[in-house]
This record gives structure tokens, sequence and C-alpha cells, in this order.
């Protein structure tokens, strides 16, 4: 991997020359985590799926990084809309380091009235997603022999909340997924892991009702909510040379939840 110095004051940022691509890359934590990379010298292909307006004000935020940092809309459920998104990106970007697939969704409701289209829904944006792109990208690191994939997984995977059973099953078979991919992928210097984020303050806390936030801060032993800088030191740390002996793992980023 190439090795470029920053402009500013000729430091070598450990991210530079590498390609790194973020799914639901333009809100909230992966917003922060296509920032993250970025600062840290990566490529970035920040991907999303519908909220044009969203995106426009994300890459504005971040005009500043020029061409390290570009935005490519698909739909995570369509096959060939991912196979098309990598076929487009081999011209600009033929070398793919990293894989961060934060991408998903929630359709709360109780099991009893949950409507089968939202439990398909979500199943197919979270788990589905992860599979494709993460096939995709695995072709790419093999050939590479280097790769790191992060998914964004949840506490909802191991706690288990009440209205999320479609969530929660979507990632906690995340994290079986990524240790089955773990040992297959081992030989080829291929990392998979997993960051769990408990309540982080996104625009998904702010919608909450002061009742409810009361609630869940209760719950929290260190009795405030995580940053979504903490979860981008999670996530930038596992895509580190440093972390190279950890795959398979799961890292809770959750105030002791």
């Amino acid at each position: 991997m190439n090795q470029q110095s920053s402009h500013s004051n000729n430091v070598i940022l450990p991210f530079a020359g590498q390609t790194c691509i973020v799914t639901g890359g333009t809100r909230g934590i992966g917003a922060g985590i296509s920032k993250g990379f970025l600062e840290k010298g990566a490529r970035v292909i920040s991907t999303y799926q519908g909220n044009d307006g969203a995106m426009m004000q994300f890459k504005e935020s971040l005009s500043h990084f020029g061409d390290q940092l570009i935005c490519k809309k698909f739909d995570l459920t369509n096959t060939l809309a991912c196979e098309k998104f990598f076929e487009e990106i081999q011209t600009t970007h033929p070398e793919i380091h990293i894989l961060i697939n934060n991408g998903g969704i929630r359709k709360d409701q109780l099991l009893a009235a949950m409507k089968e289209e939202d439990w398909d829904a979500v199943i197919d944006t979270n788990l589905k997603g992860t599979f494709t792109m993460s096939k995709l990208a695995v072709l790419k690191f093999m050939r590479l022999r280097y790769g790191r994939i992060i998914n964004i997984s949840s506490m909802a995977a191991v706690m288990g909340l009440a209205g999320q059973t479609n969530y929660s099953a979507s990632k906690a078979a995340q994290i079986a997924f990524s240790k089955s991919l773990a040992k297959e992928v081992a030989k080829r210097n291929i990392t998979i892991n997993n960051v769990l984020p408990g309540f982080i303050e996104t625009e998904l806390v702010a919608d909450l009702s002061p009742d409810l936030v009361k609630s869940y801060l209760e719950q929290i032993p260190l009795k405030r909510f995580g940053k979504v800088e903490e979860v981008v030191a999670a996530v930038l740390f596992f895509a580190s040379k440093e972390a190279s002996y950890i795959t398979g793992a799961s890292l809770e980023v959750s105030g002791g939840l």
C-alpha cells in the first residue's frame, strides 16, 4: 500500500493509500466513521440509499477533502445494484482495503403486531446487505491478501429490546456471520470484527421523549449517551495495523450496558 503524506505537516497518516467503503455513510454514526477515516488519510466511498439532501449536506461539510470522498447511491438489498457499485468504482479505486457494514434500518413493532414486510425489510437491509457487500469485498481482499471488515452491530444483538425482534435478530446474526467468515479468510490476512454501539447521540436519540431518555439513562452505568466519536475510535482501531491479530471479535461501546 502506498503511503501518502498529509499536505499540511508531512506526517504520514495511518490510512494513507487505503480505500474504505462505508455503507450508510452519510448520516449519523456512518457519517462520523466516514469523516474519521478521511481525517486519518483514507480515500472514502460513502454509500447511501435515498436521502439526497443529507448526502449533499454531508458532502459539503467535508468539501475540504476534495476527491478523497465520493458518495454513491444504491440499495443494499439489491444484489445487482451492489455488484454494479463495485464495477463502477473499479476504475477509480481498483484496490479496496476496508469495508464498514454500517447501512441499516429499524422498523420497530411488537412481534404480535409486526408486519411480515417489516421483518423482511430489516433482515434484507441489515443482514443480506452485510452478506452481499462482504462477499464482493472479500473477492477483492483475497487478491490483495489484505482486508478489514467491520460490522456496526448493536447492543440490541446481545440485550434484546422489546419491539425489536427483527432488528435484534439481524444484529445478532451479523456477529455469528463474522465469526464464521473470520475463520474462512484469516489465512489471507483479512480480519472481520464487530462494533456494538449502545445509546449514541444521533438524530435517532434526539427524537426520544424526555421520559424515555430518563429511562434509558438509568440503565447505563456511565449515566450518559455515547458520542459518535467514541464509536468511530473503536472502528478505526479494528481497521488499524495494531489490530491485525484480532478477528471474529466484538467490542461493545455502550457505557457498560
